[in-house]
């Protein structure tokens, strides 16, 4: 038998996002003041009191295996956080705790997917969604949704795909890409579409708490009994409590299915790290200040980034409501030449833009959007500053 890599292993893109941010780091580490927009990191610490949690474990000795699906005073926390924040009442052996969000998301397609099965992803999508429907057999359903609409799709996209095949829907509310929030009367239409059908809401949440101008994070799962016993409410510790490197993420949802996925995840994986998953239980139990505080002053990093953009000559970007990036429409640019290259796609941009004012920004391309970019404000306000003067000067220099 020929010694090569699976055809699973090959037919799999990279992260462009990962690929973007490596790119800035090896320029930084080669001297190069780089602006780094690409991204989606807190640049905040992990706020003290959760590394005072994590010091407590190791005092403790919490250094062992836990459960696959994690310890069970987290899972009980996870439900406390449930009951307070979104009205909803869940035990803990409806939960499963993962080594990140990411991971949560992987485990959970991998126990719903059969070959074949179909996922509707409404795009702009986050990267990794397609390609991890992939990996478990299945088919991405692009639903397309563009500035005119919010970058939510209509519910007569949504529904025209729905086939008999269809498995799953992917809802991201607040939205990595765009930003965008999923208001009651669409998450209404996809909850009784999908409890007509039947098929799996999957409800990536994990920018529930950053959400601006008053706004409230709704959870589709509280819209009836019916469809919560098909959703899986994804969420994680690392963006509203800037922990992206203590890797906890977990998913609340039917028992059945939650007890299969927590045996998948333990041929796999085991146990996500213990000592995070204690710091991860009293973050959620403790003073929330840190959160408020963090989606305070991103709020104003959003509104600077966004004045800013929109009064650069051919470019534009929406105001988002929630999450830490805009979509910049980069439309008008394609056509345009740099230094006699030809800006043909919003990778030709980024490319330009980070090898010439060194920032760095994540093409729309990788999202499902063409003609866009995106760009994350989880920097300092002087960055944001900085950063869009050099797109600024960037534009000027386009013939």
């Amino acid at each position: 038998m020929a010694l090569t890599v699976s055809h699973r292993c090959q037919n799999i893109a990279p992260s462009v996002t990962l690929q973007i941010d490596a790119r800035a780091k090896e320029m930084r580490a080669a001297g190069l003041d780089v602006i780094g927009f690409g991204v989606g990191e807190p640049d905040f610490p992990t706020p003290e009191h959760i590394c005072d949690a994590a010091k407590e474990a190791l005092a403790l000795g919490l250094t062992r295996y836990t459960p696959a699906a994690g310890t069970k005073e987290l899972r009980k926390a996870i439900c406390k956080k449930l009951l307070r924040d979104n009205d909803m009442t869940y035990s803990y052996g409806d939960i499963l705790v993962s080594s990140g969000a990411k991971h949560t998301l992987f485990t959970i397609l991998q126990g719903i997917i059969d070959p074949g099965d179909e996922v509707l992803i409404p795009t702009p999508c986050w990267v990794s969604y397609p390609e991890m429907v992939r990996m478990a057999g299945g088919v991405p359903i692009f639903v397309p949704a563009d500035e005119s609409t919010n970058f939510i799709p209509t519910n007569k996209d949504i529904a025209s795909r729905v086939t008999r095949r269809t498995k799953a829907i992917i809802i991201t509310s607040p939205s990595n890409p765009n930003g965008s929030v999923w208001d009651q009367d669409q998450l209404q239409f996809v909850a009784d579409l999908a409890v007509s059908h039947p098929f799996y809401v999957i409800s990536d949440e994990i920018y529930e708490k950053l959400i601006y101008d008053g706004r409230k994070h709704l959870s589709i799962a509280q819209l009836g009994e019916q469809i919560k016993a098909q959703t899986f409410i994804v969420n994680g510790m690392s963006k509203a409590y800037a922990m992206t490197g203590w890797r906890i993420g977990y998913v609340a949802g039917p028992r059945h299915e939650i007890s299969a996925m927590a045996s998948f995840q333990s041929q796999a994986t085991s146990n996500a790290n213990t000592i995070a998953q204690y710091a991860a239980m009293k973050a959620l139990e403790g003073d929330q200040t840190c959160v408020d505080e963090m989606v305070a002053e991103f709020q104003k990093r959003r509104d600077l980034m966004v004045e800013r953009i929109n009064q650069i000559p051919n470019l534009s970007c929406r105001k988002p409501q929630g999450a830490f990036y805009i979509m910049m429409n980069i439309k008008k640019v394609l056509g345009m030449s740099y230094n006699g290259r030809l800006l043909e796609s919003s990778m030709d941009f980024a490319e330009l833009l980070l090898a010439e004012k060194q920032v760095a920004v994540v093409p729309g391309a990788a999202f499902e959007a063409e003609g866009f970019c995106r760009l994350s404000y989880a920097v300092s306000m002087e960055q944001i500053e900085e950063g869009v003067s050099r797109i600024a000067e960037f534009m000027r220099q386009l013939s």
